[in-house]
């Protein structure tokens, strides 16, 4: 601890930026990825059970 108040520490505004920037990069590949197969399926059913109910009530 002594060392972090005098300053010989490591930069924790350095190191919070890196892991900020590992954080958004791993987020935006996350976001780029391609939706399984089976949850496109599971969304085309949830669709069409949506339509149908609104159909049916109106």
């Amino acid at each position: 601890m002594s060392n972090e108040r005098n300053g010989d520490g490591p930069d924790r505004r350095a190191i919070r930026a890196q892991i900020d920037e590992n954080l958004k990069r791993v987020y935006a590949a996350t976001l780029n990825e391609e939706l399984p197969d089976r949850f496109r399926e599971l969304l085309a059913q949830l669709k069409a059970r949506d339509s149908a109910g609104k159909d049916g009530a109106a």
